[in-house]
């Protein structure tokens, strides 16, 4: 711990040095630290680990970081190098995010002779996304679009790597630092951490900027103007056109205020002061974690780009199996006919079910009322609730596990996890059955002529941290099923409840 605290202050005087500031002002304060004037290093062992906390109380819309164009790890940058230049121009066939994972490795094998190692030793030592799964986690997950998703992304990366290996041989990098593994763990780093930048679809690598945590924007939250954190060019925005530009106020019913705070992106790229600048998303008060929201993301997206997930994400959604004459009767697309993260069916599944479940020579007629949200009547709203019932109690009596089960599953994972800390394990190995047998056999434990040997909890944590996630991510999964059969049974009690008051009053 000692020497995670200097080598984390080190890094803090260095991104000083080269300009990185957390100060409200153009003219910061001269310090030993870049922050410290409006955000602080913290730990937030519930939400995130390590992160970003007010030093002082924060206004929506206030600028909070500042880090300067040269002090962005950058294909650009890195490729100042001559010989790595020479090398990436004779292998144009491979894309930007393939050259940038090469010359992060690349940088790293420098070592302390890189001007970035104060930074490349802060980055995490191994990541959790999809990729770096292994065939028990993956399995873990139950779901098949999970299973497939996590399948195909460690397809992409070995794909990936396996074009790049002559690029990185030509280099003369060691096999440690030009094996699967480590393309893993540095295409990671850039899945997770990269930035937006206008001149680059790679991105950039934003030292003390990609220390803030994750906040989901909410259902309600505006599209227009958000800058994401992400790999995929297609989600980016453009910060020259989300971000405010010139003069910072403007005329708003005859008063002038600071357009800060209307912000509508907690930071960009600004071209006129050349910096990425943060600014913060909402009011903090001091000690407040300060967090950034990369975009709108199922839990399945954060873990495949991320690494982690959310307990309350409102963008998750689960899919349900549905008949392929429900995509042909209307004009939704798949991928929004899902079960919103409270249960609910979206507007296109409900609506696709309504036209799905009327006689088809009554389907044109009653078209137009469906695709305005209308019910078509109590009977087929009945049929689409019952139908939505049945069908997500067949998904979730499908899996190995019950969600009873998988709660049962996590706080057995949470005791392995602590009798590994504390070098227990082997002793307690025949207390553990099903699943956390199964795991501490194939993924802790070897057996050796001599018994059982323990693998070192370093090891061990990691495959542990792993299989936690995909248990916890399908046990999200079912609970969203879980929540939609009680809502649609509510639906369903509430239109027998009004017949049934209906035909007394009827009676008498």
């Amino acid at each position: 711990m000692e020497e995670e605290g200097e080598s984390l202050e080190k890094f803090l005087k260095w991104a000083s040095k080269i300009g990185i500031s957390d100060s409200p002002s153009n003219h910061p304060l001269e310090s030993s630290s870049c922050l410290g004037q409006s955000l602080c290093v913290s730990f937030f062992p519930v939400s995130g680990g390590r992160g970003l906390a007010a030093a002082r109380d924060l206004r929506k819309g206030e600028l909070i970081l500042r880090v300067p164009k040269s002090a962005l790890m950058t294909r650009e940058s890195l490729m100042k190098d001559e010989k790595l230049s020479v090398a990436v121009n004779k292998h144009p066939s491979l894309s930007s995010t393939q050259i940038f994972t090469v010359c992060l490795l690349y940088e790293m094998s420098k070592r302390k002779s890189s001007w970035w190692y104060p930074y490349l030793m802060q980055l995490p030592q191994s990541y959790d996304t999809l990729a770096c799964l292994g065939h028990f986690e993956t399995e873990a997950l139950q779901v098949d679009d999970a299973i497939w998703a996590a399948e195909k992304a460690t397809s992409k990366a070995e794909c990936s790597w396996v074009e790049a290996i002559p690029l990185m041989k030509e280099l003369n990098l060691k096999s440690r630092t030009h094996s699967f593994r480590a393309w893993l763990w540095a295409s990671a780093t850039i899945s997770s951490r990269t930035l937006h930048i206008p001149w680059d679809d790679a991105g950039c690598l934003c030292p003390v900027g990609d220390l803030f945590n994750y906040d989901a924007p909410g259902e309600d939250a505006l599209d227009s103007g958000d800058s994401f954190v992400t790999d995929d060019p297609s989600d980016w925005r453009s910060a020259s056109s989300s971000l405010w530009n010139g003069d910072t106020t403007e005329q708003y019913d005859g008063e002038q205020l600071d357009v800060h705070l209307f912000r509508l992106t907690d930071g960009g790229y600004e071209e006129d002061v050349s910096a990425y600048c943060f600014y913060a998303r909402r009011n903090y008060q001091k000690g407040e974690q300060v967090l950034l929201s990369y975009g709108t993301y199922t839990n399945l997206e954060l873990l495949e780009h991320y690494g982690f997930l959310l307990d309350k994400n409102p963008n998750d959604k689960a899919f349900i199996p549905v008949e392929p004459e429900v995509y042909s009767s209307c004009s939704w697309p798949k991928d929004s006919l899902y079960i919103h993260q409270n249960g609910k069916p979206s507007f296109a599944l409900r609506s696709a079910l309504r036209l799905w479940l009327t006689p088809k020579n009554q389907r044109r007629a009653v078209g137009h009322l469906i695709y305005s949200g209308s019910q078509l009547s109590v009977e087929n709203e009945k049929i689409v609730m019952g139908w939505t019932v049945k069908t997500c109690k067949a998904v979730l009596k499908n899996f190995a596990t019950s969600i009873e089960e998988d709660k049962l599953l996590v706080r057995e994972i949470n005791k392995i996890e602590d009798f590994g800390r504390s070098g227990k394990l082997v002793n307690v190995l025949s207390t553990f059955e099903g699943e956390a047998r199964a795991f501490l056999e194939n993924r802790c434990m070897i057996n050796g002529e001599s018994g059982v040997k323990l693998l070192e909890f370093r090891v061990i944590r990691r495959h542990i941290d792993r299989w936690k996630l995909a248990v916890q991510w399908r046990l999200r999964y079912k609970r969203i099923l879980a929540d939609c059969i009680t809502f649609c049974t509510e639906i369903i009690n509430k239109i027998l409840s009004v017949n049934g008051s209906a035909m007394r009053t009827n009676t008498q």
